[in-house]
């Protein structure tokens, strides 16, 4: 084996062990705070807009985050919370819009879009490939005639 190959081999490795212990973590389940902290990161602050009330520093997303807290201790799931929230403020304080409904356009538009630029690419990738066409009949008399005349 080759030194360059080696070295891509342990270069794989440690990307796929990265990967491995990224993703199955330490095991245990996460506590009430930091389960309220990944809710409340999906919830957008009440006042700001811009942001998630996990970010905000303003009182309205510091009142969301207890709440959050409080109904996580209470033994709530996160779709309880989620209700809760949504019936008080309406769909656009999530983050992430629902996965049905009007807000499944929003997963499925890019997914359609890429695809859509793909299909577009490749059809125009494939009319302007050089095999595709020949010369006809009279653009080869004019390349004959320009190579006498010089």
């Amino acid at each position: 084996m080759s030194r360059r190959a080696a070295s891509w081999l342990v270069l794989a490795v440690v990307l796929a062990a990265t990967l491995v212990v990224g993703a199955t973590g330490d095991g245990s389940p996460p506590s009430d705070e930091e389960r309220a902290m990944r809710i409340s990161a999906q919830i957008r602050c009440p006042t700001c807009r811009s942001q998630s009330a996990a970010d905000s520093d303003a009182p309205a997303a510091d009142f969301v985050r207890e709440e959050v807290l409080r109904r996580v201790r209470q033994g709530q799931s996160e779709a309880q919370i989620f209700d809760y929230f949504v019936g008080r403020y309406g769909e656009t304080i999530r983050l992430e819009p629902s996965p049905s409904g009007i807000g499944a356009l929003v997963w499925a538009l890019p997914v359609v879009a890429v695809g859509a630029a793909v299909s577009g690419l490749t059809v125009a990738y494939r009319r302007r490939r050089p095999g595709g066409r020949s010369a006809s009949a009279g653009d080869r008399a004019l390349v004959e005639e320009a190579m006498r005349s010089e």
